[in-house]
């Protein structure tokens, strides 16, 4: 089904976030969106979904004038969406989850569970799901429940499959198998728009490639344009995709984590036995797939594990025997794997997300009242000095685009005396610009002398960002490795095979 957008103009107010913009998508076509977050990509599908009217425009379906005025009407027409947070019921099992909103029925209105069983089971066959229909949306991995929300719009027929950012939440190799399932959609003879901010996806998948940015289609690219070309397009100014640095200047060892063991509620081990050491002034990378103990390693820095042993030390002081805010005010400066539900509040605005960790102490507060003047001060210093795209520090936060959002937690915490920065996935789901400068925070507080301890599953970034990078797989250390390490080795690690020494 060829899909037409002809001058699609959608407003907020005075915003304007897209502004007439045509977009043609041929059958049997992946065509990527590709643009900085709040470029307007995903207000363009959402005109496209129904779930906005716009002001001006039309949708065409092969050349026929179509009017959406939910998302009901959309699907109707053959076109189906996987949002980037899934429209999923985490208690309802699979089939159960296929069924919502469109409840087929048998006789005397009964539901027809088993029918839904079965589309699930045929259309996961057919394109290699492995996806089991009475399975548990929260027992799936992240990467089997976006394939449930491709099979929920398959099995209403979609002709046109809009994937809004499908990558951000998936490791290097679900993110592979996904490019597997487009090219398989593709030779049906679907249409796919693939919304991303990842040069080496969209150049990997597309066909044709639009550049979005500030609400209008700035260019159209081929596939064969380079990472440079596409991201010049994307941000309109030349953009640095490597990290520039210095050698490290190194002092002593500051950080510790002897023997730590951190358990389960079940009693199983998440990280297990481990030991490293980070350095004044050099930044450690723990790499690997993601699910192998990395996330409980920050928790357990931060103080929110409870089943743990072994030791933590920063500046000789034990982390595991302190509160959380204790830490912190320790000089722990950390940003967390979610930033919008660990990071964030939504509904507070950007200032009082800039010292949610700091408004008990001075200058902020003073006894029981918070210093107001004090906090507005130092929110519009922290906005103007980390770039932070807002008409105002009173804007709730949960309104910025993710790079905003991701900037409003390094202001916070980079913007005090640091002992010891932690920040796991600190660009996942990011664009390109806002990458380059989070990676240039990251690298000016190890050049200051603080120790950093960064995870990521990016294996550029692991790369490029590591002085040392430490590979953890079932929760051990696979080995400590220079960034100098070949691919074909961390990726050998990453799979559970030790470093030999």
């Amino acid at each position: 089904m060829k899909l037409e957008l002809r001058g699609i103009t959608k407003r907020f107010g005075n915003f304007t976030a897209n502004d007439s913009i045509d977009l043609t998508v041929e059958a049997g076509e992946i065509h990527s969106l590709l643009g900085e977050n709040g470029a307007g990509k995903s207000t363009l599908m959402n005109v496209l979904y129904g779930l906005y009217q716009p002001e001006e425009g039309q949708i065409l379906l092969d050349g026929v004038e179509q009017h959406f005025s939910g998302p009901g009407d959309a699907m109707a027409a053959g076109i189906g969406m996987v949002h980037q947070h899934f429209m999923l019921i985490p208690v309802f099992t699979v089939a159960e989850n296929l069924m919502l909103g469109h409840e087929p029925t048998r006789g005397l209105g009964a539901l027809d569970l088993p029918a839904a069983r079965r589309r699930v089971v045929e259309i996961s066959e057919r394109f290699g799901f492995r996806i089991d229909p009475d399975d548990r949306i929260e027992d799936l991995s992240v990467g089997q429940q976006q394939r449930v929300e491709i099979i929920k719009a398959l099995a209403q027929n979609a002709s046109v499959l809009v994937l809004d950012e499908p990558t951000a939440v998936l490791t290097p190799q679900e993110t592979d198998e996904l490019m597997g399932i487009m090219d398989e959609l593709r030779k049906e003879g679907r249409s796919i728009v693939f919304i991303s901010h990842k040069l080496r996806e969209v150049r990997q998948v597309s066909d044709k490639i639009s550049v979005i940015r500030r609400g209008k289609v700035v260019g159209q690219a081929d596939p064969t344009a380079s990472n440079e070309e596409l991201a010049s397009l994307m941000v309109g100014r030349a953009v640095g995709l490597s990290v520039q640095k210095e050698p490290a200047k190194v002092g002593e060892p500051v950080f510790k984590v002897e023997h730590l063991t951190v358990f389960s509620k079940q009693g199983h081990r998440l990280v297990d036995d481990l030991s490293f050491e980070i350095r004044e002034g050099e930044v450690l990378v723990v790499a690997g797939v993601q699910g192998n103990g990395q996330t409980e390693l920050t928790e357990a820095i931060l103080g929110l594990a409870e089943n743990t042993s072994g030791s933590i030390t920063l500046s000789g002081k034990n982390l595991l025997t302190e509160s959380v805010r204790r830490t912190l005010d320790a000089g722990l400066g950390f940003v967390p794997e979610d930033r919008t539900e660990d990071g964030i509040v939504g509904e507070f605005t950007i200032a009082e997300n800039m010292i949610l960790d700091r408004f008990h102490k001075r200058p902020f507060s003073s006894r029981l009242a918070l210093n107001m003047r004090r906090i507005r001060e130092y929110a519009e210093q922290a906005v103007e000095d980390y770039d932070v795209r807002t008409p105002s520090i009173d804007t709730p936060v949960g309104r910025l685009s993710g790079g905003n959002q991701q900037k409003v937690v390094l202001a916070r915490e980079l913007g005090r005396e640091l002992k010891m920065f932690v920040a796991s996935q600190p660009t996942r789901g990011l664009d390109v610009g806002s990458i380059e400068f989070v990676h240039k925070q990251i690298i000016a507080a190890r050049d200051s002398g603080i120790p950093v301890l960064i995870v990521s599953t990016e294996l550029d970034e692991v790369v490029q960002l590591g002085d040392r990078i430490m590979v953890m797989y079932g929760g051990k250390s696979m080995g400590i490795v220079p960034p100098e390490t070949g691919r074909e080795e961390l990726g050998t690690m990453m799979a559970g095979v030790p470093h030999e020494q």
